[in-house]
């Protein structure tokens, strides 16, 4: 979560939020630092009021992207230890598990035993009270990790498409009524990815009936931001 004058940006894991970090940080004075993977409810009373940016993927993408992300890691985080079990699963069998969370409700008590108690600034950043909003949801991980952070306050928040990561940063900009300097918009036409995942394409991973239970249980975040697997 970084905060300028004119917005705060949230960053949505694996979802273009490094980019968009690092040009902040970079080429906007005055840009801080408030924490890592921090939800829109933890935002400073004293800047509640300012616009809320954000970006987002094709939940297809995002699993595989995470789950890459993750097994290449010498030491994954908590959530793909447990949900991959230790590694030993496959991507199907982590992303079954995984979608398992929002309705499982002796699988979820035994993940949130192995997540800290507290925000930590670093990885997902996620404490056990909050991923316990999950249960019962139905939702997907992502669908609800997208909620997590994005809910709440007087005014929805602006999104745009990793997909379209470089010219939908320049509309949400343009919508807050940010003029871009030189620096800025040379940043966004020019910087490298940042923190890229190393896989093969996407849709490889899946299978119909996995690709199925993406759809079903993220329809929340397919259907308003136009996602489609075949797309």
């Amino acid at each position: 979560m970084i905060a300028t004058d004119r917005f705060v940006f949230i960053h949505l894991h694996k979802s273009g939020g490094s980019f968009v970090n690092e040009f902040l940080m970079r080429c906007f004075p005055g840009a801080h630092m408030l924490g890592y993977h921090l939800p829109r409810s933890l935002i400073p009373a004293e800047l509640s009021g300012l616009p809320v940016l954000g970006f987002v993927r094709s939940p297809w993408s995002y699993y595989v992207s995470w789950y890459a992300f993750q097994l290449q890691m010498a030491q994954p985080n908590a959530l793909f230890q447990f949900v991959s079990d230790n590694r030993r699963l496959d991507f199907s069998g982590t992303l079954h598990t995984l979608m398992e969370l929002g309705s499982n409700d002796r699988l979820l008590d035994r993940l949130l035993d192995v997540l800290p108690h507290e925000y930590t600034n670093r990885g997902l950043n996620l404490p056990r009270f909050a991923v316990e909003s999950i249960r019962g949801s139905g939702l997907g991980f992502y669908s609800w990790l997208y909620g997590h952070l994005y809910s709440g306050g007087a005014n929805p928040s602006r999104i745009g498409r990793l997909e379209n990561l470089r010219t939908d940063l320049l509309e949400l900009l343009a919508g807050v009524s940010h003029p871009l300097t030189a620096e800025q918009k040379q940043f966004i036409d020019t910087a490298a990815p940042r923190n890229a995942s190393s896989h093969e394409h996407w849709r490889s991973y899946y299978d119909e009936e996995t690709a199925a239970l993406v759809a079903r249980h993220d329809h929340s975040i397919i259907q308003p931001h136009g996602y489609r697997f075949d797309a």
